[in-house]
């Protein structure tokens, strides 16, 4: 119990950093280490062809919903590239971001090739494109993917992007509106993490 008690603590001091949640999410009513869901439970996917794409946002009040480990490794993934973000929201005098994270995959034999700036997150009626990419895996710029590989990066959206409604994620000709499916797992989890964390002491 101590040790319970001890994670939570630590995971909320990490998420109290500088770096400014998109929307200015609540987290302090939404403790971190009583989540249960797992990463493809707040996953969405888009195919073309031989490509999938697979976009999770990194918003505190999305990821606290999560497994403890599995909250810990997309936390870690968001401070990784902390300073590059908050050096692009000095440069913008944005007063927050949406981070996403983008991970693309080659499904078939041969090779693929994929555009980054071909993600588009449609919310409340605006298209949004990344601002910034930060490549996550070494052979990320080159763009194109052998047989079964993987590349991934984080992506900087405008903090309008609302995680908290239904939005669409485009790649080139495909899309999904999965979210709004999602979030309500997404809200049903918040509401028992809250219930968990009220029964401990």
């Amino acid at each position: 119990m101590r040790h319970r008690a001890l994670l939570v603590l630590a995971f909320a001091g990490l998420a109290a950093s500088p770096l400014r949640a998109q929307q200015g999410a609540d987290t302090t009513s939404l403790p971190a280490g009583f989540g249960t869901l797992r990463q493809d439970d707040i996953a969405l996917r888009v195919q073309v062809n031989a490509l999938q794409v697979r976009v999770l946002p990194l918003d505190e009040s999305v990821i606290r919903t999560l497994s403890p480990d599995s909250y810990r490794t997309l936390h870690e993934l968001r401070e990784s590239k902390r300073s590059a973000v908050d050096a692009v929201l000095r440069r913008t005098a944005m007063p927050g971001a949406s981070l996403w994270y983008v991970q693309f995959f080659n499904l078939e034999q041969g090779e693929a090739r994929f555009s980054p700036m071909e993600v588009v997150i449609t919310s409340a009626g605006r298209d949004f494109r990344a601002l910034e990419v930060f490549a996550l895996t070494p052979g990320f710029g080159e763009q194109r993917l052998r047989q079964r590989e993987g590349q991934s990066a984080l992506y900087l959206f405008d903090p309008a992007v609302d995680i908290n409604q239904p939005l669409t994620v485009t790649f080139e000709t495909r899309q999904t509106a999965a979210w709004e499916a999602l979030l309500k797992k997404v809200d049903r989890e918040r509401a028992m993490i809250r219930s968990r964390a009220r029964s401990k002491p």
